[in-house]
């Protein structure tokens, strides 16, 4: 895939890095020279000019990128600027960060659905939301092994764990089930519960919009989303 993050502070940069070391083409954008410097050999390209200058926004390759990251968290106005600046140029896929939450509200106001909180979810749970299809939340164990929530793949709907084989086909472990259940409030109102089904039998037949929580080697969650 084929990214551009544009703010390569703390969370950016490792983002950034993170993304390329799953072989992804990255281009790490940020104005300050010294940022470009310490990052040109460690992520697949950088460039350095100010997103918020519209001219040279639009110098970016952003007709053939997957994904664009607005990373910029010192200035606010200037994360908005580019987000406004990515909105109008109907951008694929855009991510932008939230420094706090009357930031997070502008944002939303702005028609972004997907927003980072880089205080509360790491570079980490990010590189491998955006790397793994249908990918819930993470929660990294060491470099090699996670456990994920991932929402069930199609192709596997109405299979059971036995004939998907977790075990012997991907060396996984599915510690439990998710299970989504509309219910009434008293006030008549449809509410999404979630109900964990405790740790499945070998007959347990996955369903629609099931998360699975798996434990395993990175590249075999993976291989199995």
């Amino acid at each position: 895939m084929k990214f551009i993050i544009i703010g390569l502070g703390n969370f950016g940069a490792s983002l950034a890095m993170k993304l390329t070391m799953q072989g992804n083409e990255v281009v790490g954008v940020d104005q300050r020279m010294e940022k470009i410097t310490a990052l040109k050999e460690k992520i697949t390209h950088c460039i350095c000019l100010d997103a918020t200058d519209e001219a040279a926004f639009y110098t970016l390759p952003l007709r053939n990128t997957d994904v664009v990251v607005v990373a910029i968290g010192e200035d606010e106005g200037a994360n908005i600027m580019v987000t406004a600046l990515c909105k109008e140029a109907g951008v694929k896929r855009l991510i932008s960060r939230a420094v706090n939450r009357l930031h997070e509200k502008v944002l939303t106001a702005l028609g972004i659905s997907e927003i980072a909180h880089p205080e509360e979810e790491s570079a980490e749970r990010w590189s491998k939301k955006l790397c793994m299809t249908g990918l819930v939340d993470s929660f990294e164990l060491n470099s090699n092994y996670s456990i994920v929530e991932a929402v069930v793949p199609d192709k596997y709907v109405g299979k059971s764990i036995q004939e998907i084989g977790f075990r012997e086909k991907y060396e996984l472990l599915v510690l439990t089930i998710l299970k989504s259940k509309e219910q009434k409030t008293t006030f008549g109102k449809s509410m999404v519960t979630t109900i964990l089904h405790g740790i499945p039998k070998p007959d347990t037949v996955l369903e629609q919009g099931d998360i699975l929580a798996i434990y395993g080697y990175n590249d075999h969650i993976k291989s199995f989303l």
